[in-house]
């Protein structure tokens, strides 16, 4: 059974940053291409940034691009989201996904 769990959430101020990560289990995590979305309050998912199974290339939303970094380290199983000079409409629970999203996610909140 596929395993997601975000972490690395938290309360952040404009112009700083943060780094989230993804636990994956119960899977073959080298095989998948990964991706985290968010859902703002409000609205509706939406797509952040995407990045291939061997890591060798990404994309962004461009909302995002030039301020967020995507990787993974497959020997870990693991998945992370850099998050550098961040905006109030970063605000949004961020979940990774593989086959499926996680179900829980972690709330990025970004407040003076």
């Amino acid at each position: 059974e596929q395993q997601l769990v975000e972490s690395g959430g938290g309360l952040v101020q404009p112009g700083g940053s943060l780094r989230l990560s993804c636990a994956a289990s119960g899977f073959i995590f080298s095989r998948f291409n990964l991706s985290w979305y968010r859902r703002a309050p409000g609205k509706e998912r939406e797509f952040v940034a995407g990045i291939r199974d061997t890591g060798d290339w990404t994309h962004y939303a461009d909302s995002v691009k030039g301020r967020f970094t995507i990787s993974r380290d497959n020997s870990k199983n693991m998945l992370y989201l850099q998050m550098n000079n961040v905006k109030s409409e970063d605000t949004a629970v961020y979940y990774c996904c593989a086959a499926e999203c996680g179900s829980r996610g972690t709330q990025v909140t970004v407040s003076s």
